[in-house]
């Protein structure tokens, strides 16, 4: 039994998920980072300031100074601009996975075929076979 296990962990496929589930990990770290460090200021910037990921609105009426304010005194809590951070993250982690898959294809696609010689076009008659049958008609005429 400890044989079959040892077997299955070191099958590629087990591996290769485990890599891409750390490399996910960090990527999404990455990503997080880029949101909140790079786009959200572009994005207060043309909004007059606004900062999506404190826009929340409390259920039960009540007022915070902030976000975490309202979580910390139990306040029922829409968050609406965490959800929209939550939205931007995953558009920009679906387009570049997007791009990267789009890569890999194109990598696999081009060692797979193999270089080809062009099929050739159907050959036509030679000018001296045109020639050839042009006088043989002349001389039957």
């Amino acid at each position: 039994m400890i044989q079959e296990f040892k077997d299955f962990i070191a099958k590629g496929n087990v591996m290769d998920m485990a890599v891409g589930i750390i490399v996910g990990a960090a990527f999404t770290a990455i990503v997080t980072s880029l949101v909140g460090d790079i786009i959200n200021p572009i994005i207060a910037l043309f909004t007059g300031g606004i900062d999506f990921s404190g826009w929340f609105y409390t259920l039960d009426g009540s007022t915070h100074a902030s976000l975490a304010a309202a979580q910390e005194a139990g306040a029922p809590v829409f968050a609406v601009g965490s959800f929209i951070m939550a939205v931007i993250n995953f558009l920009i982690i679906a387009f570049v996975v997007f791009l990267l898959v789009k890569m890999v294809n194109r990598i696999k696609s081009a060692a797979e075929k193999p270089k080809e010689a062009a099929p050739e076009a159907p050959a036509g008659p030679t000018e001296l076979e045109v020639l050839l049958e042009i006088r043989d008609a002349l001389k039957k005429g």
